[in-house]
């Protein structure tokens, strides 16, 4: 299964990227710019699945999503974001994406998601529609202390938790414990994912 996965955050990229190409059957090509992936579409390398996320350079929301499904020639186009709502993603649908991912998604669940959507079937979780799955950003925000958004931060720079006590003047149980609530929060199942939510959301 050939998969073009185009975001604008590196190290989303990289993480997801290296994860899925561990997958035996699946090989990965990545861009960052929504005229990159309509470039590798129109080079005439065929893909199995197209992922956009939802934010990234010349995506102008849904626009981006109709001209990518314009010059796919057929192959399945899904979006992915960290702060799109449930309507959002109910438009996307409407507006002939293959699926609809959050980024909180758990790295097996994304992997059956992307054969399934790969086969042509629509995709998004049952969780995310019933709306309890990730909110908005403001709904975000507003979920986060003072102290959990300094945190987070660090988390955003690739701090550690010792580097991330040092700078707020913690003890590093204590940014431990804040970094393990943020992910509760965040629906993240580790650090490097809550970084990249709380990028995606605008929050750090």
């Amino acid at each position: 299964m050939h998969v073009l996965l185009a975001d604008d955050h590196d190290l989303f990229l990289e993480t997801v990227g290296a994860y899925l190409e561990a997958r035996a059957d699946i090989t990965v090509e990545t861009c960052g710019t929504l005229d990159d992936a309509c470039a590798r579409l129109e080079s005439g390398t065929r893909y199995d699945l197209v992922l956009l996320d939802f934010s990234m350079p010349g995506m102008r929301g849904l626009d981006g999503l109709t001209r990518a499904l314009a010059c796919s020639g057929g192959t399945p186009v899904g979006i992915m974001s960290g702060t799109a709502t449930r309507d959002t993603a109910n438009a996307a649908i409407a507006a002939g994406a293959v699926g609809f991912l959050p980024k909180t998604m758990a790295a097996k669940s994304l992997v059956n998601a992307i054969r399934f959507m790969a086969m042509g079937e629509t995709y998004v979780p049952l969780d995310f529609l019933n709306g309890t799955g990730q909110g908005a950003e403001g709904d975000l925000a507003a979920s986060l202390s003072e102290r959990e958004r300094q945190v987070l931060q660090g988390l955003c720079r690739g701090e550690s938790n010792k580097e991330i006590a040092r700078d707020l003047d913690l003890q590093e149980v204590t940014v431990k414990l804040h970094v393990k609530t943020l992910c509760r929060k965040l629906g993240a199942t580790n650090r490097t994912q809550a970084a990249l939510i709380g990028r995606e959301a605008g929050l750090a």
